[in-house]
Parts: structure tokens; sequence; C-alpha cells
């Protein structure tokens, strides 16, 4: 069903209108010749600061000046229009849709997971419906279901799930929270565990160069989740959680609005895994022992009458993990020193604990009577304490984070031609204890951006940025981002990209699973800046199509995406030695080659099918010669169904899906100087990981969900090298290419009232 929008005719006499006014009704027309007024269309004078927007019932009022004769009418889904206008007058005018393609249909029907077919930027949207396909404990266990981002295993011991994009680690994402920088500096290693899936509310997935709005850190990509809101989130929500190895999960929302402007959230999430898993009788435990307290108040305050919205939260984090072999006595057996008799302990172990302080405010205002100008503001505040050690090796880090972001937004002319301009400032203070050296060091920058934006929605739009920063470690520099997309043919487009990224690379809370060895660590640079080395500096290339279509009457789309990051410096993690891991700058090329090939379909009613493969190419010249990145599979495979029946008038429904993740074989780092016993192959083999769940909802009110992962069983064996000896030459627990816990079956529910 295609839609008008029409701007009426007023039945009253002309003589009747004032003299310096023009007032009329935006209305919205369909095949019923039903007319609705139509809140929210722009309507303003070209070249002037003078405008303004629909009230609730389509109805609009502006004045009339004869210094201006172009008036523009516009409204997000349709062409913009500029009409002549000589005098006071009333005026009929149909606007037509910028692209008569079925989108409403097919984002009705996939509305889980949205695709623009009008961004300049690739973005992909997943919202909490999506997030409800799988248990989604936290952050980095909400994309299972979504071939945009990878999720890997990190290590043997902590279990944490990483993520990738593009065929690089998560340290080079920008991984924000409603868009002020979240999870970076000294929680990258498990920040996204901190998130409570049941806070987020959306998630939107940017591939490539990012918006030089939010920083300069931005290489492949940027994910950014945004939390629910107090003011429309359910009065109390719980979601409780258990599976068959021992984790045990409560959420509560508790949400009240106070007055006509303000409201306030308080949410609280726990976890807790006291149970002892060894399936594989490798004397180690198969997943850390936890207890996790997460507390967040939120404050909303919106007042749409005089323009005004904003944000506060606060957050307190106390997170506790013990790690290592199931005889393992933190009280008697840590944390260990080099000067500990062995005789005396009885195993190999560590804990890490980690208690964190976060706030933040977000306030924007909207000039009433220039809806199309706006500015915001965006301030943080955190401190982050981990204590850790792994066996003989300590590692402790205190990050204080002050972040504040000064964004304002206009046009030039008319709506389809917008800017952004703005000041950042960032300042990170670091005390890093590895082993008995200490490394000390403050960062601050202060940094201004423009990004312009064409938005014709019929053919072209377009994004440009610059901006400028002065960091006391990474100098003077400028970073550039461009994104375009054109539509050449009916539910098409096409994007390409390019942009700059840097980034100072904390090396020790990136990689702190290589404590979890005997491995040395050797810092091969000195002259750096940080740690001795230079900051990471790589451009990001990427090119996309999208082409939607309809099969048997039901839609779909086919994506085609290649993106390739040439890193200009780099800190090569070298661990292709088996007793050292390596830290340097990068001498000669690195690379990531990424292609994707994705197809989404509704097969059957109420039946989607999304499959995908990826191939990555990820090279890095190590002095021992140039090799594709260890622990990465070149090929993978990706596939999900989906399928829920009618909602029935009290609001029950089934809901079911399944999904099956294919890797092929990943090199693994080199072992070959180790004796015998203690090799690995050169690759491993490949193999498929099965998810799948069941979701039952009697009412809007309730809902329980069971479901299982891993459902073919499938583990590494011997994750652990040298098990035997944790404190012997050998001991590795790095080298972690497929799941350690097999057969995993958890149920759960959900209470909204």
């Amino acid at each position: 069903m295609k839609k008008y929008v029409i701007l009426a005719v007023m039945a009253i006499p002309l003589f009747s209108l004032s003299q310096d006014k023009i007032e009329g009704m935006v209305m919205e027309g369909n095949s019923k010749n039903e007319h609705i007024g139509l809140p929210g269309a722009n309507v303003y004078w070209m070249g002037s600061q003078m405008g303004t927007v629909t009230n609730i019932e389509g109805l609009f009022s502006i004045p009339y000046s004869k210094e201006y004769n172009k008036l523009i009418i516009s409204y997000v889904g349709f062409q913009s229009d500029t009409l002549t206008i000589n005098s006071p007058q009333m005026l009929h005018h149909t606007l037509r849709p910028a692209n008569e393609l079925d989108e409403v249909v097919v984002e009705r029907k996939r509305d889980a997971v949205q695709k623009t077919y009008f961004s300049a930027q690739n973005v992909v949207t997943v919202n909490s419906a999506e997030l409800l396909k799988a248990a989604c404990c936290n952050l980095s266990e909400s994309f299972e279901t979504n071939p945009a981002i990878d999720v890997n295993f990190n290590d043997a011991l902590t279990g944490t799930k990483q993520i990738q994009m593009l065929g690089l680690t998560s340290p080079y994402l920008l991984i924000t929270q409603e868009n002020i920088p979240m999870v970076r500096g000294a929680s990258q290693a498990y920040g996204l565990t901190f998130i409570p899936g049941t806070w987020v509310e959306s998630i939107q997935i940017t591939k490539g160069a990012g918006s030089v709005v939010n920083g300069y850190e931005s290489i492949s990509g940027q994910i950014n989740t945004e939390l629910v809101k107090p003011f429309t989130d359910n009065a109390l929500f719980v979601n409780g959680y258990a599976n068959r190895n021992g984790r045990l999960e409560l959420n509560t929302h508790f949400n009240q609005k106070l007055t006509d402007k303000w409201s306030t959230g308080f949410y609280v999430h726990g976890n807790r895994r006291d149970q002892k898993e060894d399936r594989n009788n490798d004397g180690f435990l198969d997943a850390p022992l936890t207890n996790q307290i997460n507390v967040m108040n939120r404050w909303q305050y919106q007042n749409p009458e005089k323009g005004w919205v904003s944000f506060i939260n606060f957050r307190f984090l106390n997170d506790e993990k013990q790690v290592g072999e199931t005889n393992f006595r933190p009280t008697s057996d840590g944390p260990t020193t080099n000067t500990s008799p062995l005789n005396e302990v009885e195993g190999w172990g560590g804990e890490i604990d980690t208690r964190r302080f976060d706030s933040s405010l977000k306030l924007g205002y909207v000039f009433p009577a220039l809806p199309f100008q706006s500015f915001g503001f965006q301030a943080s505040y955190s401190i982050h304490k981990q204590n850790s050690y792994y066996g003989f090796n300590r590692y402790d880090i205190d990050h204080e984070s002050i972040y504040s972001n000064l964004i304002f937004n206009s046009i030039l002319g008319d709506t389809r031609n917008k800017f952004k301009a703005g000041l950042t400032f960032a300042y990170d203070s670091y005390d890093e204890l590895v082993n008995t050296q200490d490394f000390e060091r403050i960062d601050h920058s202060v940094g201004a951006f423009f990004e312009y934006s064409y938005d014709n929605l019929e053919k072209v739009s377009l994004t440009a940025g610059l901006r400028v920063d002065d960091h006391n470690r990474l100098g003077t520099f400028v970073t550039p981002r461009f994104h375009i997309r054109y539509t050449p043919w009916e539910k098409a487009s096409f994007r390409g990209s390019f942009g700059r990224g840097r980034r100072a690379a904390n090396i020790f809370a990136e990689n702190q699973q290589l404590f979890a060895s005997s491995r040395q660590i050797q810092l091969l640079n000195s002259n750096g800046s940080v740690y001795g080395l230079d900051p990471e500096d790589a451009w990001n290339y990427g090119l996309s199509f999208i082409q939607g279509f309809t099969f048997l009457d039901r839609p779909g789309n086919v994506t085609l995406d290649f993106y390739r990051t040439d890193f200009r410096n780099q800190i090569v993690v070298d661990w292709e030695n088996p007793d050292e891991v390596s830290f340097y700058n990068l001498e000669g090329k690195s690379y990531a080659n990424s292609l994707q090939l994705e197809l989404n379909h509704e097969i059957l009613n109420n039946l989607e099918l999304r499959t995908a493969y990826k191939y990555y190419q990820v090279e890095v010249d190590y002095r021992s010669g140039r090799l594709q990145k260890p622990l990465l599979a070149q090929h993978r495979f990706f596939a999900n169904l989906g399928y829920q029946t009618e909602i029935k008038e009290n609001g029950s429904q089934w809901r079911f899906d399944y999904t099956l993740h294919t890797l092929g074989k990943q090199r693994l780092p080199d072992t070959s100087s180790n004796p015998e016993p203690f090799r690995l192959e050169a690759f491993s083999e490949p193999y498929s990981l099965m998810n799948a769940q069941v979701t039952k909802v009697f009412s809007k009110k309730f809902e329980v969900y069971l479901g299982g992962e891993n459902l073919t069983n499938f583990t590494q064996g011997d994750p652990v090298l040298g098990s035997q000896d944790p404190f012997g030459p050998y001991f590795d627990t790095t080298i972690v290419f497929a799941p350690i816990m097999g057969r995993m079956f958890y149920t759960g529910f959900r209470l909204k009232l």
C-alpha cells in the first residue's frame, strides 16, 4: 500500500486568513481516502531561521514575510518539495514517496533486525525482539543470532566470549552506550559481560569507518547500545535464568513515572556460579566460578513543549571470578609468587576481582521554532579497579576516565543538507602493575569535528566528516571519514566508505589471557609514547550492496559486503614462539580483507531464514614472516531459522529459534619447538555449533523459555596445554579454537507488569 502526504486546503474563506501567517494541515491519505492528521512534518522558509512542525493533529502555522518566498515541506520517507509562495494563501500539495519500495512491509515482517536502504552508513539495527531469540545474559552473548558479529572464545579459563568484526578483534571496534564510549581501556577484556542483556533496548552495528562525531578510535566499526528508557519500560520487569552448569541469574527493573516530565528506573542484575564443572577431566574448571552484582539508577527528563530531553545514569558493579584447577584454594594457594615453594601449593589458579563505578549525562535541546536545529551534550565519568592474578602472574589496573562531547546540529538551506559540529574532551589515567613492573600514564585529548550530510532519499545520500584532535601521546592528527549511498533502481542500494582510525593500544588489558600461561612477556620497542610502542594507525575501505526482493509474495533481501583494513602501524601481538609473547611495532604489512554474502527471506508465513557466508583474509608480517592471524576461521557459515505463531487475543504465542554456526579450519600458533607431547597441529579441524530455543508466551505479562547451546556436544580436546604441570614450562591456556563446555541446557522466565 502506497502512502501520500497531503497539505490540505483549509475550508475557510481567504479573507479570514491572517495577513502575516500561513496556516494549514498536513494529512496522510490512503487507498480508503481516509484522512488522518500527520504530526511531526517540517514546514520552513528556505534561507531563514523560521520554521515549524505540525502538531499532534497535523496543524501548523508559520509567519509570512515578503523576504522569503520558498516554502519547504518535508517528512521522513517522502520527497521534500519547495513551493514558491508570494502571498498568504491556502495550499493543496501532495508529497510523493521518496522511493516507492515496499519497505513498510519489509520492516514490519523483519522488525527484529532492520537494514536501512537509505542511510549512507552501513548500519544494522538489532532490537529487543532479536535479543530474545537467545538467553542473552549479557552483551557479549547478544550476537549469536546475528551474522554481522563473530563470537569467539577467549581462553580456557575465563570462558569470556570475545567478539570480532571484519576479522578484527573488539579493541578495533568502538563500543558505545548511547553513543558514549563505554567498553575501552581497562574494561576491554570483560566489559561486554558487564552490560546485562535485559538492559538493552536495541543495538546499532555500523560496519567500517564510523562517524567522526563519536571519536577517532573506531577502525573496523562501531557497536552502539541503547538502553531501555524509564518512561517506556515496564513498571516492573523480572527475568530469571538457570543452566545445567550451575549458572544462576536474576534481572529486575523498577520504573516509576514521578511527574509528567520526570521518570526514573532502578535496575539490578546478579549472576552466580558455585558449581565446579570439569567434564573433560583435565583438572581445570570448564567455566569460572563467578559472582556479580550490577546496579544502575537511570533518570529521564523530557519536556517536548520546551524542546528539552535528558538522561542521567549511575552504575556500580562488583564482579568476582575464580579460575584454574578444581582443587585450587584461593586462601592458601594464591596469589602465588615466584618465591612460593611449589610443594606447598596444591593447585594452580587465579582470581579476577573488578569494581567499577560509572555515570553519564545526556542533555539535548531542540529549538521549538526550528525543529531541524538542536544541540546535545554528552559527559561521562568512570573509575575501574581490577585486581587479578593468574598463577605466578599478577595484573592490576586502575583506570579513571572523563569524557565530554558537545554537538550542534542544523541545516544548510534545506533539510537535505545537514551538518554537525562540535568539540570533544577526553581524559584517561592508567596505573598498571604487571608482575613487579609498574606502568603509569595519563592520556588527554581535545578535538573538534565537522560532519556534512546530504540526504536525497530517492537517489543519493552522503556523509563527509573531518575531525582534528590534539593528543598528548598521539600528537595532532586529522581523521577523515566518508560514506555514500546510491540507489540505481528499485529496492537496491550501493554503499561506499573510507576512513581513518587511530588508537593507543592497551596491550596488557586487551590481552589478559596471555597471563594464564608460562610465556615470558617481551616489549621489543622502547622509543614510542605508549609502553615504548607507537600508536596504531589504520585506514578502512568498504563497498556494500543490498537488493530487496519479493519471492512467493514474501519479502527478502540479499547483501554483499567487502571491507579492507590497512594498518600503517599496528602493535603486533606475536605468540608464535611458545616460550614467550612479544609486543612490537609493525614492520611490514598488516591487513584484513572481509567478504560477506547474506541472504534473508521469509520462506513461509511467519518462518524467517537468515543465512550468511563469510571469508576472512587477515595477514600480519611477524618477525618470523607473513602469517594468517591465528585462531581465526577463514571460512564461516551462519544460518538462523525463526518461527512464531500468530498472537492470540490473550497475547499468547509460541516462538521457535534455531541457529547454526559452521567454522572452517583455524591456524594455530606455532608449537613445533615444544617436546612432542606439548605440540599442536598446524590447523584445527572444522566444526559446527547448533543452538536452539523455544519460548512460550502465556500473556503480555508472562513467558517462559527453554533452550540449548552446543547441541552437537562438540568440544576441543585438551584445551589446556600442559595441564598435568601448570607450573612447568609448557603450560598454556590461550590456544582455544572451539568450545570447552559441552552440551548445555537452560531455562528461564520473564515477567512484565
